[in-house]
Parts: structure tokens; sequence; C-alpha cells
């Protein structure tokens, strides 16, 4: 005769399946770690409860996200609304030069740039002057 080992099912205190499961009934994709730290139980054992119930966390859709409706940027008169850019050029044996521009989004006008070796905030603003 061999020895078997008589293992008894593992148990679970109702004290932390019942609000394990209500949060995670509640928002399906979290996690053993946050679902710990929100309630205030050590991780591992509610991971260990994860295991023995066999929850699992729904996984969040991966590819694109909806992005946010982005209203149009209207101007009705000129010098309403203004933009501006910033962008590094190459200037030959000078190196990379940063050139700020700023345009009237009304008229699509030019109003002023600036072409400096640095790309600080002073090269915007003296674009603005």
């Amino acid at each position: 005769m061999y020895y078997q080992a008589v293992k008894s099912k593992p148990k679970v205190a109702a004290q932390f399946a019942q609000p394990i499961k209500a949060m995670i009934e509640e928002n399906p994709s979290f996690g053993y770690r946050t679902v710990a730290h929100l309630l205030g139980f050590n991780k591992n054992t509610v991971q260990r409860i994860f295991q023995i119930r066999g929850w699992r966390v729904r996984k969040r859709a991966i590819g694109m996200r909806p992005r946010i409706q982005a209203l149009p940027s209207v101007a009705r008169e000129p010098n309403e609304r203004w933009s501006t850019d910033l962008c590094r050029i190459w200037a030959g044996r000078d190196g990379w030069a940063s050139l700020a521009l700023v345009i009237d989004c009304h008229t699509r006008e030019l109003l002023g740039w600036h072409l400096s070796h640095t790309g600080r905030a002073t090269t915007a603003a003296s674009a603005l002057e």
C-alpha cells in the first residue's frame, strides 16, 4: 500500500470573499493588487482568494481607444485668436536653429516670426513682439 496524502480543500473566510466579490463585480478590470489596496487587505490573501475561487480579471480592450471629440478652433474676426508653433530647422554650418511663428487663425496671416539658436520661451515671446 502506498501513502496518499489527504488534503482538505482550501477554505475561504466569508469576511474576505464577500467584499472582494462585490468589488470585482462593480469594477471587473481591477486586479488583485488594486482590490487589496482599496479594501485594506493583504495582497497575497486577495491573490490566493482569486486563485481558489477562479476569479479572473477581465482585460481592457487593446487597440484604438475612442478619442474626445475636439471642437474646431474658429475665429470669427481678425485678432481674435492667434496660434504659435516652434520648429527646428537645419541652418547649414550654423547647425540647428529654432523658428517660432505666430499666425492669425482667422486670416491665416503670418503676424511674426523669430529665428534663434535656442528654443527657449523667449524665442516665442520675441516672435509675438
